[in-house]
């Protein structure tokens, strides 16, 4: 199973459910977390802030049951099925390698069936999470990059989507994209480096196994590269790779 992130932050391990049941949170068994350094407080935020992690997003539906078999079928962990006397009723799902989970049932919301649009989920290797998804029986769309600003979240078949992976398989760069039975629209986006200042330069995390084998395999690449340079063995590989995947997801200069 490939590790996939919803693109929200929320707690380590949590299931969004914790108003709801009482117990400790489930940790997915493929969580690999790797911290270089730690810190009194969280990179970009003043002294005194408090901590406010966006948990859930909650998606409308119209057959809950049906839902719950499509997103079972995804291979996304069931966190809560809990209903009420009153008629609601609250279903959890929480993706592979994500921080934040999904909500939908009874009750939930006034919104639309098939309203939410451009639900994130953020891949280190999107031809890998693209096989999954098609070996799983959904209706995949092929892999693109926009040609145009935007073209990512206009619909299949219209205008700016290029076939194929962005260019030299660029971080943010490349698309697939796929619906739940409701119309529901998820955006896969493969990113490998991030921009400088997204993520906490104190701390870098792998959401699963596969993804810190997928950095791994681009840490060796570019050290062979650098062996090259150099035109001798680098003794010295693991602190080379341990420097390029922390630069590499903290979107800072990579060793040379």
């Amino acid at each position: 199973m490939y590790g996939i992130r919803v693109e929200v932050r929320a707690s380590p391990g949590g299931t969004g459910a914790g108003d709801l049941a009482t117990g400790p949170r489930n940790h997915s068994t493929d969580s690999t977390e790797l911290t270089h350094s730690t810190a009194l407080t969280h990179w970009g935020e003043e002294p005194g802030m408090v901590d406010t992690k966006l948990e859930v997003v909650v998606i409308p539906v119209s057959d809950v049951d049906h839902a719950k078999a499509f997103y079972g079928s995804l291979g996304w962990r069931l966190d809560a099925d809990f209903p009420f006397d009153n008629g609601v009723r609250i279903v959890q799902f929480t993706p592979p390698g994500s921080d934040c989970s999904i909500q939908f049932g009874a009750k939930l919301t006034s919104a639309a069936p098939g309203s939410a649009q451009g639900l994130y989920l953020v891949v280190s290797d999107l031809e890998a999470a693209h096989g999954d998804l098609a070996a799983r029986g959904v209706e995949v769309s092929d892999v693109f990059h926009a040609g145009t600003p935007g073209a990512q979240f206009q619909p299949g078949g219209t205008s700016g989507r290029v076939s194929g992976p962005a260019p030299d398989h660029a971080s943010y760069g490349s698309f697939a994209t796929f619906s739940d039975p409701d119309g529901n629209g998820w955006l896969l986006q493969e990113i490998t480096t991030r921009l400088p200042g997204r993520i906490d330069a104190a701390g870098t995390t792998f959401a699963s196994v596969a993804d810190l084998a997928s950095a791994m395999r681009r840490a060796s690449a570019a050290h062979g590269e650098h062996e090259k340079r150099i035109g001798a063995a680098d003794p010295n590989w693991p602190d080379w790779y341990a420097a390029y995947m922390v630069a590499e997801q903290a979107g800072t200069e990579l060793p040379l």
